[in-house]
């Protein structure tokens, strides 16, 4: 074999290389990593939504329903709980249109999951994980929205509000009562717009 016909030999392995690692990174043909991304974003959703409507379902039980001085302090008269009802969407705005902000939420779960898939949103880690803690959110208030849990003491009395139970309190000031649904919902809104400033201009070849 003469000296052209080893360089080029070299560089076919090394192209071929490259490409393994482009395959395993996202952009080749190799789909392991899709399969791994859309396993990581599932995952956070359904372990974000288990967890929200588990310790909504514990702190109802043991607190039961909403009522005058039901605050139990972890650290007094700053961080604690005290069970609410949200009947509206964000801070109790919208109250009354609950069946509008179930039926955007679904819509809003859709777009998630076309964003992941058709959007290719799998191909960045940090929108993966952002996009799972918004689905885990959105599941965990539409449980409530669509009136699929049981008050405690109640049981034939049907609810469709949100269950809240965080308490934060500053002096005179108390926060509105929230959950780990709301949470993840503005932990997911907060990486998104972190990514939305540290993602790259597309350039015309890309």
């Amino acid at each position: 074999m003469n000296h052209s016909g080893a360089a080029l030999l070299e560089s076919s392995s090394r192209e071929s290389q490259q490409s393994r690692v482009l395959n395993d990174d996202g952009a080749g043909g190799d789909h392991r990593w899709l399969f791994r991304r859309y396993a990581l974003f599932f995952s956070i959703a359904l372990v974000g939504c288990v967890v929200d409507l588990l310790t909504k379902y514990w702190v109802f039980r043991w607190r039961g329903m909403p009522r005058p001085h039901n605050e139990w302090w972890i650290i007094e008269n700053y961080v604690g709980i005290e069970t609410a009802l949200n009947p509206g969407a964000l801070f109790g705005m919208g109250r009354g249109f609950g069946w509008v902000f179930a039926t955007l939420s679904i819509g809003a779960a859709i777009g998630v999951v076309a964003w992941m898939t058709w959007g290719k949103a799998a191909r960045d880690l940090l929108l993966t994980i952002a996009l799972g803690c918004v689905l885990g959110g959105i599941f965990g208030n539409l449980y409530d929205r669509l009136g699929l849990w049981n008050p405690p003491g109640q049981p034939d009395i049907w609810r469709n509000e949100v269950r809240d139970w965080i308490l934060f309190r500053w002096g005179e000031y108390t926060w509105p009562n929230f959950n780990i649904a709301d949470s993840l919902l503005v932990c997911g809104a907060a990486m998104l717009f972190w990514h939305s400033f540290r993602a790259e201009s597309p350039t015309a070849k890309s």
